[in-house]
């Protein structure tokens, strides 16, 4: 059963929180209408905040057991008033007239029983040969329990890369990068290979690579722009460069194509559409190549960036 509900904030990520802090759920098992835009008001004045219509799927409730009909009889017993013995008057004593004496008859004399014969000796009971006691068998001595080896675990062989040649595309997009992370005060190395005609990937390699990836890749997807306007005004025609880290592009794909899915189920379940959280254009590309041979299904975006989100609808 869907329930919904309605909460505000400064900004609308602020409200969906309020609501995903309230529900206790996650932002995949929910979906929300952004009721009214935030508005910063002039000097304090006119400010209005961020509402969202969050909805989200409840357990239907159990139906209570139907109580038991009580019987006519047990009631009826039970109404009516119960009726209290008459008390009886004390009566007055009786005086008994005193009997009359009759004459004893003699009795007869009473036979004397027969004794009772002496009961013969019985024979004492011979008592049992106490057994010896067996002698305890001989435990055979278990063989220990071979311990399973833990399978070790296959270590991914590390990739090789190749030095780029003096002066090429490779280089200049290595160099950029270089130069760019040490800005950031990161040792990552950059490596860079031609993928096709006119495509670029480059991965970066180190330690603590969480912070160059950022919240849902957007400090990767910041390199990644940079690296790409700054490249291509230097060489021949248009180059694309796809930056990664720790293959998190094929990871976030995957999940991506996952939480696609799961959307199209509920809007096939509740015949209604619903709108998915902001996206860059690579992100909601995903999602509609994952949806676009799924029946019944149709999407599109709406917005502007960087607030641009996928709409997935049910069609019949």
């Amino acid at each position: 059963m869907e329930k919904s509900i309605i909460t505000s904030g400064k900004t609308i990520e602020l409200a969906l929180e309020a609501a995903l802090t309230q529900l206790g759920l996650e932002r995949d098992d929910i979906t929300y209408q952004v009721l009214a835009l935030p508005k910063a008001g002039f000097l304090g004045f006119g400010a209005q905040p961020a509402k969202v219509q969050v909805t989200y799927e409840a357990p239907d409730p159990v139906p209570a057991a139907p109580e038991k009909p009580k019987s006519a009889l047990g009631s009826a017993s039970r109404s009516k008033p119960k009726t209290t013995a008459p008390v009886k008057k004390a009566e007055e004593p009786k005086v008994e007239a005193a009997p009359v004496a009759e004459p004893k008859k003699a009795e007869a004399p009473k036979a004397e029983k027969p004794k009772a014969e002496p009961k013969k000796a019985e024979a004492p009971k011979q008592e049992k040969k106490a057994e010896a006691p067996k002698a305890p068998k001989a435990e055979k001595p278990k063989a220990p329990k071979q311990e399973k080896k833990a399978e070790p675990k296959k270590v991914e062989a590390p990739k090789e890369y190749t030095a780029p040649e003096a002066g090429s595309v490779e280089e200049k997009v290595e160099t950029f990068i270089k130069g760019l992370l040490e800005h950031m005060d990161s040792k990552a190395v950059p490596h860079c290979w031609k993928a096709d005609s006119n495509t670029y990937k480059v991965d970066l390699v180190g330690d603590d690579l969480g912070y160059l990836i950022g919240r849902r890749g957007d400090t990767l997807d910041a390199i990644q722009h940079l690296a790409n306007y700054t490249v291509n005004r230097e060489v021949e025609g248009h180059i694309r460069i796809n930056v990664d880290a720790e293959s998190y592009r094929e990871k976030r794909e995957d999940s991506l194509r996952r939480y696609a899915r799961k959307k199209a189920q509920q809007v096939l379940k509740a015949r209604r559409r619903t709108t998915l959280e902001p996206m860059n254009a690579y992100e909601r590309h995903v999602i509609h190549a994952a949806l676009q041979e799924m029946d019944n299904i149709t999407t599109h975006s709406t917005g502007t960036e960087p607030n641009r989100r996928v709409v997935i609808e049910y069609v019949r």
